[in-house]
């Protein structure tokens, strides 16, 4: 009999019985309070929630998202370069070129296809090759 077959053995891995967790007992019973919310939520509602801003001689209600954009978008015009750095930024990440990838894939593919082929008949010389001077 093996230390590993003992039923009460204790060690890596073998916590002594009193000391383990009892069945359908957690192992962190407080855990995370119910509703605790996380950064990118409360980000999301913050952004959400309307203000009233001065367009030209009204007043308009608008999210604070589209306040910040409206703002950055300005200042963009006017010429800051940071600004038009940042919403460069969002455009390429918002938008990615997926047009120009639907446009484009039937010639993607056959450009990927052929790029195979020309690296399967490499591997396969190279691995000829490589057969002939092992053996």
């Amino acid at each position: 009999m093996t230390k590993e077959d003992k039923p009460n053995a204790v060690g890596y891995k073998r916590p002594p019985k009193d000391r383990q967790f009892r069945r359908g007992q957690s192992g962190n019973p407080n855990g995370r309070p119910l509703g605790a919310r996380n950064f990118k939520t409360d980000l999301r509602e913050e952004l959400s929630e309307s203000i009233s801003i001065r367009e030209g001689d009204r007043d308009i209600s608008i999210s604070k998202q589209r306040a910040l954009i409206k703002r950055l978008v300005a200042s963009a015009i006017e010429g800051d370069a940071r600004s038009i750095a940042t919403l460069m930024s969002f455009c390429v990440r918002a938008f990615g070129d997926d047009d120009d990838d639907q446009q484009q894939a039937p010639e993607d593919r056959e450009i990927v296809q052929a790029f195979a082929r020309r690296t399967t008949k490499r591997r396969s010389k190279t691995e000829a090759t490589t057969n002939s001077f092992t053996e």
